[in-house]
Parts: structure tokens; C-alpha cells; sequence
């Protein structure tokens, strides 16, 4: 009778989530929050937890592009916004993110540098209140990592976007979709050196970007120097039967691009 329990037991275990996992990290306590926390949310205080689970790495294996996750939890949540805070980078806030109506129930991936262990904190807004949950990651450098290109060739493919699709390409209408936009840009952060001149490269990133499908918005995001170098968005979403997304952006340079990608490059 044991033995059959501890059997049970274990194929349980391995039944449970991969994000089950993810627990043995969770926010610590922070003296940066408390001084962050009133310029973030002002007198509100948001509730442990609520409809997002956040993935993130307990050990970074990149710095500079840590994967972070924001999954629902509770279907029947309407989810307007999040932002994204690692308390200890130079610019903390990450990015901030608007969703549609399509992109419900949240499933969305970004990749964000960490410069030192921090907590990497997700505040979710919905009609009803405002939630805070995330992970402990421990990571260094990424701000400050190099970029993976000289500044010549990385400012050659400026605004190049690629999309890439999962799952079945007759899935064009009304259907749940996954869906990942690569844009290339070098996202200088400010604190990286020029591998030649050691001088450092001023700051040039990403400040917005927008995913439409037709009409209707799927998602904005207004980032910082923490989105990593080459910024990959991975998420899903509810197909309208339009042909393709279109992806607008813009960066601290002025630079504008914007591009229609058809849905038919699965993965």
C-alpha cells in the first residue's frame, strides 16, 4: 500500500507544470521597492498575487536576455495593463504594456536585461484593482553586456521585423493563435562600450511599439533600457481572419518603422 502511494505521488509530481518549478524563486523583500514602490503606484497597494502567474529564471543564463512570462491565471479576469519592474536596474521599469481584448486570457513573453540579482515584478491593473507578483532572478551585467554586433552592422538592419507563426496555418478564423515578432534593433542601453573605441555608445532603444491585426489593437508596449538587444515579443492571441499582423514602432532617435508581416511563416 505504501509503495503504491509513493508511486502515486510521484507521478503527480511530474504531472504538475513546469511553472510549478518557478516557485523556489519568488519576491523577497526589497528596500529599492519601498523606494520605488510610491513613484510606481502612489498610495495603492497592490494585492499579493492575483490573475497573472510570472515565469522567470531563478539563474539567469543570459544577462542581457532573460525570458519573462505573464500567463492567466483566471480566465475571467479582464487584464488592461502590467508593468514590468526590475527593482535593481538603472531604469527600473522595464516596460509598459496595454492588451486588447484578443489577447485574452494573457500569454505573453518578453526578454528583458538584468544588471544585478533583483526581483523582476509584474503589476497587473484590472477594473477592480491593481496586483503585484513575480520572480527573484539572479543574473548580472546585462545592461551593460556587449552588444552582439559593432554599431555599423547593428544600425544596418535597423527596424527589420520578422514574424514568426506556431501551430496549424488553416487556422485563420476565430481561432486561438501563437504568434512571435522579432524587430531588430540594437536597444543601446547607455552603459555598453564600444568594443573598439571602449567609449560608451549613447542610449538608443525602443520607446513604443504597437501589434494590430486589421483593426483591432492586440498589444502596445512603451520600454526602456532593460528590453533586450533585438526585442522578441511571443504571445497569443484570438485570430480575426485577417491575412496579417502590422507592427508600428518607434525609438529615442526618432526613428519610425512599421511593417505588414502575413501569417504564414509557421514554426
Amino acid at each position: 500500500m505504501a509503495y503504491a502511494f509513493r508511486t502515486a505521488a510521484i507521478l503527480a509530481l511530474l504531472a504538475m507544470p513546469v511553472w510549478a518549478e518557478g516557485i523556489q524563486n519568488p519576491l523577497t523583500d526589497s528596500p529599492t521597492w519601498n523606494d520605488l514602490r510610491f513613484d510606481l503606484v502612489g498610495e495603492t497597494v497592490p494585492i499579493d498575487g492575483g490573475p497573472l502567474l510570472v515565469e522567470a529564471p531563478y539563474r539567469a543564463h543570459d544577462a542581457a536576455t532573460v525570458p519573462v512570462i505573464l500567463r492567466q491565471t483566471d480566465p475571467t479576469a479582464v487584464i488592461t495593463h502590467a508593468t514590468v519592474v526590475i527593482d535593481e536596474n538603472p531604469a527600473p521599469v522595464a516596460a509598459e504594456l496595454s492588451f486588447g481584448p484578443a489577447m485574452s486570457p494573457i500569454d505573453f513573453e518578453l526578454r528583458v536585461r538584468v544588471n544585478q540579482y533583483s526581483n523582476v515584478r509584474v503589476l497587473t491593473q484590472t477594473p477592480e484593482a491593481t496586483y503585484m507578483t513575480g520572480r527573484f532572478v539572479k543574473a548580472s551585467g546585462g545592461c551593460s553586456a556587449p552588444a552582439s554586433r559593432d554599431p555599423d552592422q547593428a544600425l544596418a538592419g535597423l527596424g527589420q521585423m520578422k514574424l514568426r507563426m506556431f501551430g496549424d496555418a488553416t487556422q485563420q478564423s476565430t481561432a486561438r493563435r501563437e504568434a512571435q515578432i522579432m524587430l531588430r534593433h540594437p536597444n543601446y542601453s547607455g552603459l555598453q562600450r564600444n568594443q573598439i573605441t571602449q567609449l560608451f555608445i549613447p542610449a538608443h532603444f525602443i520607446d513604443h511599439l504597437e501589434v494590430w491585426q486589421g483593426d483591432d489593437l492586440l498589444f502596445t508596449m512603451d520600454g526602456g533600457i532593460s528590453i533586450s538587444e533585438n526585442p522578441v515579443f511571443r504571445f497569443s492571441y484570438m485570430d480575426n481572419g485577417v491575412p496579417a499582423l502590422t507592427v508600428k514602432a518607434t525609438d529615442t532617435e526618432g526613428n519610425a518603422f512599421e511593417q505588414v508581416l502575413a501569417k504564414t511563416a509557421e514554426g
